[in-house]
């Protein structure tokens, strides 16, 4: 599948971009039934970040493609590679890692406003994160990106889901600005989606989520996270999520390895400049 040159230069440009029908129904049906394994068998690094007491449901897990056959077969043999690929403009994609993140009817909690780059092992600017929604998804229910804010140049503290910061903090980094207060300064990338479709995102540009305001459906989604040709391995002062304590990479190794295999290799066709 080949995208539209203005797709990637949007990407480039301003760090997140909806890509329409691009996931086969049968890849959502598959991914569908990943996920409730999954939730049915949690993995080690499960979270659920709604209290008992409260309404709603919020699941996380990651890191768990090589034990759901459903994942690894969408990394290995799906189109989302390829995508990645296009959208880095690189010639090489390795697979980082595999969020689920559940959002039951009625849950209030909503996702921080963060940016995924400073919780991981990888510095880089090929990048790229696939948000693949299971159910269909109004905007204002939908992930919230900041639009060019992965060409900031700022590096923001990871905090938990649930709002509290890390015990260990990298003191490179500095506090994420009160996005809230001051929302109008902003422009905000949003979309309503259906089954099929994906967010295209760099792991710099920041996001946020609302909760999921709907009664009667759930906010089911897949995100797929891929680095390129010019990722290395980093480890981070602070605590890093996931943390990845079986990888035995040095600092400015390429991040080829058991853990983050090459999905993809070959020379890449598409040079945008954004």
């Amino acid at each position: 599948m080949r995208l539209d040159d203005d797709l990637i230069a949007s990407f480039k440009e301003f760090g997140a971009v909806l890509l329409p029908k691009v996931i086969s129904e049968s890849w959502v049906k598959k991914l569908r039934e990943g996920v409730e394994y999954n939730m049915s068998t949690p993995g080690k690094y499960t979270r659920n970040y709604t209290d008992k007491t409260s309404p709603g449901g919020f699941f996380g897990d990651y890191c768990n493609w090589d034990r759901i056959p459903e994942y690894k077969s969408f990394f290995y043999e799906s189109p989302a590679a390829d995508l990645a690929s296009q959208l880095m403009c690189s010639s090489k994609v390795n697979l980082f890692h595999e969020h689920v993140l559940v959002k039951e009817p009625g849950t209030q909690e909503r996702t921080p406003w963060h940016h995924d780059q400073p919780y991981y092992c990888v510095n880089g600017k090929d990048t790229c994160s696939l948000w693949i929604p299971l159910d269909p998804v109004p905007k204002e229910i939908c992930v919230q990106f900041i639009a060019k804010s992965h060409r900031w140049g700022r590096w923001f503290t990871p905090t938990k889901f649930v709002g509290i910061e890390y015990a260990n903090k990298d003191e490179g980094f500095e506090p994420m600005p009160d996005i809230d207060s001051e929302i109008d300064r902003y422009e905000l990338l949003s979309w309503d989606l259906a089954p099929g479709d994906c967010i295209a995102f760099n792991f710099l540009t920041v996001h946020g989520a609302p909760g999921n305001i709907s009664k009667v459906s759930r906010r089911r989604a897949f995100a797929a996270r891929f680095t390129g040709d010019d990722a290395r391995f980093v480890r981070r002062s602070g605590e890093m999520s996931p943390p990845f304590p079986e990888v035995s990479l040095k600092p400015g190794d390429k991040l080829d390895c058991e853990t983050f295999p090459v999905l993809l290799e070959g020379e890449c066709e598409r040079v945008i400049n954004s």
